[in-house]
C-alpha cells in the first residue's frame, strides 16, 4: 500500500514492468524500448514527443509525426495495452468553431489532458512565431480549435487535469522561435479557456549541470497527497549540443506557482542508444504519464532523440521519496512568482 496517495482514478490495466532487482534509480526503463520505431506509417518518418491517456478501457494518444517533408503534425493513435500502437493514416482534422477546416501551419510536441468531460490537445505551432495551440474534443472524432492562449513566443504548454480555484490552469515556457537558449516555467489561469492571465513564475533553470540552460514543462501534473507531482525537462549545453533530461518537483496543491520540493538531480538522463542516437541526439523529453491510484504505479512516456517514444516506470512512493531525499529547492522557487 502506497504511503503517498495518488488523487486520481484507478487504472488497473496500466502498462507495467517490475523494477529490476539491481536498479536504485527513481525511474526504470521498459526493457523493450523504444515502443514506436521509425517510419511508423506512410509519409511519417518518426514519431516522438507524444502524449497518451486512458480511454474506454484502452488507451488513446496524440503523436508528433515528423512527416517526410520535414513538417511536423499531430496524428491520432490507439492501443489496447499502452505499448503497441496503431495510428490513423491521416493527420488530425482540426476545425474552427464554425466547423470549417482550420489546420495549423505545423504542430508538434502535443499534450493530452482531460478536464471535466472534455479532452484538450495542446501543442506548439506557428502564430507568426512559435506559440501555443489548443483544441478540444469529447469523442476523438471532432477536434475544435480554441483561441491561442498567448502571443509568441511560447512553448511547452500543459494543462492541469482540474480547475484550481475555479480556474483552468496551465504551465508554459516563454521562449523564442529558435532553438531557445533560455527558458523558465510559468503558470497562467483562465476562467473560460479563452482569456488567460494571472501569470506567475513557477521555477527557473538552476546552477545544476543538467538544467543549467533552460527548463520546460513535461507531462500534466499529477495530483498527490504531497502536492502536484511534476515531471519536467531540464537542458544543459555541451560541446556537442544540448542534452535533455527528466526532472521532478512537487508543487503546492492550492497555489501551484509555489514549489514545495525540487529534485537536485535528474530522474532520467540519456544513456541508452535510442536516447543518445537519433535525429537530435541525447534527448529524454517527458510528455505524458499514466497513473493508477490503487497501486501507486506511474508510467512515463517520453520522447527519445527526436526519433522514438520510450516508456519508463516508477511508483509514487519511490519517486516522491527520491525528490525529498535530493531536495534542492531554493528560496526563489518558493516565491509567489510575482514581482
Amino acid at each position: 500500500m502506497s504511503q503517498v496517495k495518488l488523487l486520481c482514478p484507478s487504472l488497473p490495466n496500466i502498462p507495467w514492468q517490475d523494477c529490476p532487482a539491481d536498479c536504485s534509480a527513481p525511474l526504470w526503463r521498459y526493457r523493450e524500448n523504444p515502443i514506436i520505431q521509425r517510419n511508423p506509417l506512410p509519409g511519417v518518418a518518426r514519431i516522438f514527443n507524444s502524449a497518451v491517456a486512458p480511454y474506454q478501457n484502452a488507451f488513446i494518444g496524440v503523436f508528433r509525426g515528423e512527416q517526410i517533408n520535414g513538417i511536423p503534425y499531430i496524428y491520432l493513435g490507439r492501443s489496447d495495452d499502452g505499448i503497441h500502437w496503431s495510428f490513423d493514416p491521416e493527420k488530425i482534422p482540426f476545425l474552427d468553431k464554425n466547423g470549417q477546416p482550420a489546420p495549423p501551419v505545423y504542430a508538434y510536441d502535443p499534450r493530452l489532458v482531460q478536464v471535466d468531460d472534455t479532452w484538450y490537445v495542446i501543442w506548439c505551432q506557428d502564430f507568426y512565431g512559435a506559440s501555443i495551440g489548443i483544441a478540444e474534443t469529447k469523442d476523438f472524432k471532432t477536434f475544435t480549435r480554441l483561441e491561442n492562449p498567448f502571443i509568441p513566443f511560447n512553448r511547452n504548454a500543459v494543462l492541469f487535469p482540474r480547475k484550481i480555484g475555479g480556474l483552468y490552469t496551465m504551465l508554459s515556457r516563454p521562449s523564442d522561435s529558435g532553438h531557445t537558449p533560455f527558458g523558465d516555467i510559468f503558470l497562467s489561469q483562465s476562467p473560460d479557456m479563452e482569456f488567460w492571465g494571472r501569470h506567475r513564475h513557477v521555477m527557473g533553470k538552476s546552477d545544476r549541470w543538467w538544467e543549467s540552460v533552460k527548463i520546460g514543462g513535461g507531462a500534466a501534473p499529477i495530483e498527490t497527497s504531497e502536492g502536484w507531482l511534476l515531471f519536467y525537462h531540464g537542458v544543459t549545453g555541451t560541446c556537442n549540443g544540448f542534452v535533455y533530461s527528466i526532472g521532478g518537483a512537487l508543487l503546492d496543491i492550492h497555489e501551484p506557482n509555489k514549489v514545495l520540493h525540487r529534485c537536485s538531480t535528474f530522474l532520467l538522463t540519456p544513456e541508452e542508444w535510442y536516447e543518445e542516437r537519433g535525429f537530435v541526439p541525447n534527448v529524454c523529453f517527458p510528455c505524458a504519464t499514466l497513473q493508477d491510484a490503487g497501486s501507486g504505479r506511474i508510467a512515463v512516456y517520453y520522447g527519445c532523440a527526436d526519433s522514438y517514444v520510450g516508456l519508463a516506470f516508477t511508483d509514487v512512493d519511490r519517486v516522491v521519496r527520491y525528490i525529498l531525499e535530493h531536495d534542492g529547492t531554493s528560496s526563489s522557487d518558493r516565491e509567489p512568482g510575482t514581482r
